[in-house]
């Protein structure tokens, strides 16, 4: 499933257009991206948590060359599925 078939799917079950819908699942996402930013987490109960994490610096080796390089230290999006969700996955 991509964006417009989301999109699609909202729009059915909620009765809302299709502008109407694409606009409602837009915010949710641009919501939780600042959310994120801001270093605040997201949770949606029952489904999982949106949030921002560290990753220290490090010393990696390059594919091709096979040279050691520096990785810098950096913030990268995590997202973590309740367990709730990771058990009716489990049952289906």
């Amino acid at each position: 499933m991509n964006k417009s078939d989301l999109v699609r799917e909202v729009a059915s079950r909620t009765g809302l257009t299709q502008i109407e819908a694409r606009a409602a699942v837009d915010k949710m996402v641009n919501i939780i991206t600042n959310q994120v930013a801001a270093g605040k987490s997201v949770n949606l109960r029952g489904f999982g948590t949106f949030k921002a994490v560290t990753r220290e610096a490090r010393k990696a080796q390059h594919p091709r060359s096979r040279k050691l390089i520096d990785v810098p230290r950096k913030k990268v999006p995590v997202f973590r599925a309740s367990p709730d969700w990771k058990d009716d996955l489990l049952k289906k």
